[in-house]
């Protein structure tokens, strides 16, 4: 969160150095020039383009010409310094969105963390709030107009708002005292009871009156604009290759067709199209980063195949009413995270073909065993001797997240060549093999297909079962690792069976080599920068004490879990109510095990 600092902070200058007389006076000179560029410094209207030199003037202005009393809101608001930054915030936010500025504002409008972070950078309103006249004591104003029923108004209206804030702060203090329960409770071995009353205490803040639910969409766009994240992308070769292997391998698909690019990021794809041979490529992105995108397209002089149209695809006119194909790369953390498939089906219903084609066409999720000592050892048990101290605190929540990561299969010398003389057509029959060693000690399982010319949006929150059995012993099941692959079709025939759920990326693409295309974001392939989603499970109380006894006993470890032994239950997939492009993760299994992962 941004903060503004006081006036006395930005006069503040560094003393000179009483044993160099030069530096003294060059940075007398420097502080001369900061406090003439200072008081030089243009006051934006903050309701219109305007310029003024100072914002008195300013505020004159907005009176006059726009019937808004900027002093007279802070005065019935009784804002100190810190309301006046989101008052100016808050008017600069909606001016910049179009919307409405009227005076009758409320406390709670305005009363947003967000709003303390400047709209528009170095804002010389923020600066000069401290020139401002002081406040009247409040209710002074209207006594003197003698307007008795607008003074009870306004203190009625003041004290719902008060009572609605002491609501607030009551529910974050459940909220605080339940984790802090939960936080001794955990430490102290009864993790249920404090996860229940955690539980209890989010149902009870959740039913309190105006609470608004925060819209993630902005910040998801803003999160696109910058360009460390498309440098990732462009580098993850795995990704873009198989994007410009289809579209070049199957120029014939592209040639002198119309194609619509959604999420088209820095014009990547669009180009691919149109170099394959494309009439028209429309793309299409809500982000800022679309600037840069035409900017490509014209340096590149594709300018006459490639019109880029700025906003979200379901809100924009396009300059066609159809499309032939469709290509987007829209695929996030677990595949669903970020939720931007849904797009790409609403403009698949709005704009393509009866026999047009997507790129990709189809998806799988896979779902594995993990077993990794050396994983928990380094980043769970690490918290309970740190350098000699106990943060066992810190361990919290730890089981709670999705965590995204390159998961290491740990591959011992002695399955390296069994590995190496696996076909590499079917990469994952090594992990069914009487010689896997790996931290993957088990076959994994496709729960999941997406055919993305049927699929709808209702479908993307599902429950699906899933069976894995072990190919080797292990002494605890410590999580799942969830991961996908990705199909391009070349062709739209019979696409409910053209890509089994069964299949796997190399080979389903060995297929036929020439047209097909399809990678995979497992830990068996090359590294890309989706990763993969490890699920920790929470510790088994009685597997944890059963496996102590046994080593008692018998001197030794013995495992808890044997070779064959099958791992049967549902893994569900839903959107967070509190985010909109999160993911929630829920797997039950073996009859009475069960656990739900955030991912956001």
């Amino acid at each position: 969160m941004s903060s503004v600092p006081g006036r006395a902070d930005r006069d503040r200058h560094p003393p000179p150095s009483e044993s160099d007389d030069s530096d003294s006076r060059d940075e007398e000179g420097w502080s001369d020039a900061e406090e003439d560029e200072e008081e030089t410094q243009e006051v934006i209207s903050l309701l219109d383009d305007r310029v003024f030199p100072d914002v008195m003037s300013m505020l004159t202005h907005c009176k006059e010409k726009h019937g808004f009393d900027f002093l007279g809101v802070r005065q019935r608001l009784q804002l100190d310094f810190y309301g006046c930054i989101k008052l100016v915030n808050f008017i600069r936010q909606r001016v910049h969105e179009g919307l409405p500025v009227t005076e009758d504002i409320t406390w709670p409008a305005i009363d947003q963390e967000q709003y303390l972070k400047p709209v528009l950078d170095d804002d010389a309103v923020i600066l000069a709030l401290d020139d401002l006249p002081e406040l009247a004591p409040a209710g002074a104003t209207a006594a003197q107009g003698g307007d008795n029923a607008v003074l009870v108004d306004d203190l009625l209206k003041r004290n719902n708002d008060l009572q609605e804030e002491l609501e607030r702060v009551k529910a974050q203090f459940d909220s605080y005292r339940v984790a802090v329960s939960q936080t001794l409770d955990e430490r102290w071995g009864d993790a249920d009871q404090a996860e229940a009353e955690s539980a209890a205490a989010a149902a009870k803040a959740g039913k309190g009156k105006g609470v608004k639910k925060e819209d993630e969409s902005q910040y998801y766009w803003d999160s696109y604009a910058g360009v460390e994240i498309h440098e990732t992308m462009l580098k993850d070769t795995v990704r873009t290759d198989a994007y410009r292997d289809f579209i070049y391998n199957n120029k014939h698909l592209f040639a002198g067709k119309t194609v619509l690019d959604i999420g088209c990021g820095t014009g990547i794809l669009s180009m691919f199209c149109a170099k394959a041979g494309a009439a028209k490529v429309i793309a299409v992105d809500a982000s800022a980063i679309i600037t840069k995108a035409q900017e490509n397209v014209f340096h590149n002089g594709l300018s006459s195949i490639v019109t880029c149209v700025h906003g979200k695809i379901e809100e924009v006119p396009l300059p066609v009413d159809e499309v032939d194909i469709i290509v987007s790369e829209w695929m996030g953390y677990c595949l669903l995270f970020e939720a931007m498939l849904p797009s790409v089906l609403y403009a698949r219903d709005k704009y393509l073909r009866p026999d047009g084609l997507l790129v990709p066409s189809h998806a799988n999720i896979w779902v594995a065993p993990v077993s990794d000592p050396q994983y928990i050892a380094e980043n769970v048990d690490f918290w309970r001797d740190v350098y000699g101290f106990d943060m066992h605190a810190m361990q919290a929540g730890i089981y709670d997240d999705t965590r995204v990561l390159s998961w290491s299969l740990s591959v011992p010398s002695s399955a390296t060549n069994a590995t190496a003389t696996n076909s590499p057509t079917k990469p994952l029959s090594f992990f069914s093999s009487p010689t896997n060693e790996t931290t993957v000690p088990g076959a994994p399982y496709p729960f999941k297909l997406l055919d993305l010319y049927t699929t709808r949006t209702a479908d993307l929150s599902f429950t699906h079962p899933f069976s894995l059995t072990l190919s080797r012993d292990i002494d605890v099941l410590d999580g799942f690792l969830l991961w996908f692959d990705i199909f391009f079709s070349p062709t739209r025939a019979d696409s409910a069976t053209s890509v089994p759920r069964s299949a796997s990326a190399a080979e389903w693409a060995a297929l036929d080599p020439q047209n097909r295309v399809a990678f995979t974001t497992g830990p068996h392939g090359v590294d890309t920068h989706w990763k993969q989603g490890l699920l920790l499970c929470k510790p088994s109380k009685s597997a944890a004490s059963s496996k102590a006894d046994a080593e008692a006993k018998e001197g030794a470890p013995t495992a808890v879990l044997k070779k064959d032994s099958e791992i049967k239950g549902d893994i569900s997939f839903a959107i967070p109510e509190d985010h909109a492009r999160g993911l929630s993760i829920k797997l039950t299994w073996n009859g009475n095990k069960g656990q739900t992962w955030a991912l956001k």
